[in-house]
C-alpha cells in the first residue's frame, strides 16, 4: 500500500481542483456555472464532444486519469487492509431528477467514509444504467456511486456493482419513488424516503482502490475511487424502474494509462 500513498501524493495538486466540484455524474452547481453547457450521454452533446463543448471540460478529452476504468484482478496489487472504512447508517434521503441521473441526497452527517485518515461525508448517491466501471470484462445493468466528501471538498467515491436477482429490500423505497421528471436544482420531487444505508452495501468491503476522475463534465481529476468488488442484487422490475427513467447513462471506459489499482478491504 505504500507505493500507493507515494502515487496519491503526487496528485495532490490535481486533488485540490475537486474543491470546484460538489457532485459526482450530475449537473454543476449554479454557484460555480453561470450558464453550463448542455451535454449528455449520446449525439452531438455525448461524451466523445464533452471536452470540446467548454474550455472548462478540457480534462475529458485531455486528461490522463480519467474514470472509469477497467478493473482487472490479475493487475490489481494488494493493499493495506485498514486504508478505507465505510460507515454509513439508516436515515432519510431526498430523491431529486436531475435530467442524467436520479440523485439521493443524503444529509446525514454521521455517514462517512474515512481514506487515508481522511474523513470523507456523504453527500449524496445516484445510479448509472449500465455501470460505468467493468470489473474483469464483466459490465453490469446498473452501478451505483455514493459521494462523498470532506472539509476541503476533496471526493472519495463507494461504487457498487448491481447483478439481476434478488429484490432489494434495502433499495426498495428508493426505486418506488424516483421522480420520473426533471426538477429544478435543488429542489426535491418527493418526500424523503428512509433507507438503511450500511444495509445496502453488499457485506464483503473488498475492493479495487485507485485514483480517477468525476465520470461527467468537468471531468476533475483527483477522485479517490472505492469500487467494491461484490455486487449487490436488484429484481429485474426494481433495474427496469429505473432504466425505463434513464435506458443509458453511463461514460465509456477510460484509458488506465498506468494508473496502479489497489486490491484492499476496510
Amino acid at each position: 500500500m505504500h507505493s500507493f500513498k507515494r502515487h496519491l501524493t503526487g496528485l495532490t495538486g490535481l486533488s485540490v481542483m475537486v474543491a470546484s466540484v460538489g457532485v459526482l455524474a450530475l449537473p454543476l452547481s449554479s454557484d460555480n456555472w453561470a450558464s453550463p453547457p448542455h451535454w449528455s450521454y449520446a449525439g452531438e452533446s455525448g461524451p466523445s464532444h464533452w471536452s470540446a463543448m467548454d474550455p472548462r471540460f478540457v480534462a475529458c478529452g485531455q486528461g490522463k486519469a480519467q474514470s472509469p476504468i477497467d478493473l482487472e484482478s490479475r493487475d490489481a496489487k494488494s493493499g493495506k487492509a485498514g486504508e478505507f472504512h465505510i460507515d454509513y447508517e439508516k436515515g432519510a434521503v431526498a430523491l431529486v431528477n436531475n435530467g442524467h441521473t436520479v440523485q439521493a441526497n443524503v444529509s446525514d452527517a454521521k455517514d462517512t467514509v474515512v481514506f487515508d485518515g481522511d474523513t470523507y461525508r456523504l453527500s449524496q448517491f445516484h445510479f448509472h444504467a449500465p455501470s460505468e466501471h467493468v470489473t474483469d470484462g464483466t459490465r453490469f445493468p446498473l452501478e451505483i456511486h455514493f459521494v462523498n466528501e470532506d472539509g476541503k471538498k476533496r471526493v472519495a467515491v463507494v461504487g457498487v456493482m448491481v447483478k439481476l436477482g434478488k429484490p432489494n429490500e434495502s433499495l426498495a423505497p428508493v426505486l418506488k419513488s424516483l421522480p420520473a421528471t426533471e426538477t429544478e436544482k435543488s429542489t426535491n420531487a418527493s418526500p424523503p424516503v428512509t433507507v438503511d444505508l450500511a444495509s445496502v452495501l453488499p457485506h464483503n468491503h473488498k475492493a479495487y482502490v485507485y485514483t480517477g476522475s468525476l465520470t461527467t463534465p468537468p471531468c476533475t481529476e483527483g477522485v479517490h475511487w472505492i469500487v467494491l468488488t461484490e455486487p449487490i442484487q436488484m429484481s429485474s422490475d426494481q433495474i427496469a424502474t429505473f432504466t425505463r427513467l434513464f435506458p443509458d447513462n453511463h461514460r465509456p471506459l477510460q484509458k488506465a494509462n498506468g494508473r496502479e489499482i489497489d486490491n484492499e478491504s476496510d
